[in-house]
């Protein structure tokens, strides 16, 4: 249990690592988002988003061997990942792009719900378990 926990985190912290990439610039970005970007301005706010999918997949990473950061990790992926979803609406009016993106935060966010509530389950059992039970 707890290797699909970690893996879990890790698989979902790799999703949101992805976006990295886009701090390289303009053709990366292109290349993530399907869109080009012209204006500088919005060339910076998306570089900035993208260190910022790269703290959060760190965050989710960290995660997977942090048993107390599990609940944080898991917070502030779902805020993220779910808030996406929520903004995009329909996803069949997006760009294939765009679409992917909502179908990996999606998935990943199911995934990350499944991994936190297999995490939690396998503490209350080790708690439950009284003496002999180890910390993570």
């Amino acid at each position: 249990m707890s290797l699909f926990v970690r893996g879990s985190f890790v698989i979902v912290g790799l999703v949101n690592l992805y976006p990295l990439a886009g701090v390289l610039g303009a053709d990366a970005l292109q290349a993530l988002y399907g869109r080009g970007l012209d204006d500088a301005e919005l060339l910076l706010l998306m570089r900035h988003r993208a260190v910022l999918f790269g703290l959060l997949g760190m965050l989710l990473v960290a995660a997977a061997w942090r048993a107390s950061w599990r609940g944080p990790a898991t917070f502030a992926g779902l805020a993220s990942m779910l808030a996406f979803v929520w903004l995009a609406g329909d996803p069949r009016l997006l760009s294939p792009a765009l679409a992917r993106v909502y179908v990996a935060d999606l998935a990943a966010s199911a995934w990350l719900v499944a991994a936190w509530l297999v995490g939690a389950w396998h503490v209350a059992g080790r708690v439950g378990a009284g003496r002999g039970a180890r910390r993570e």
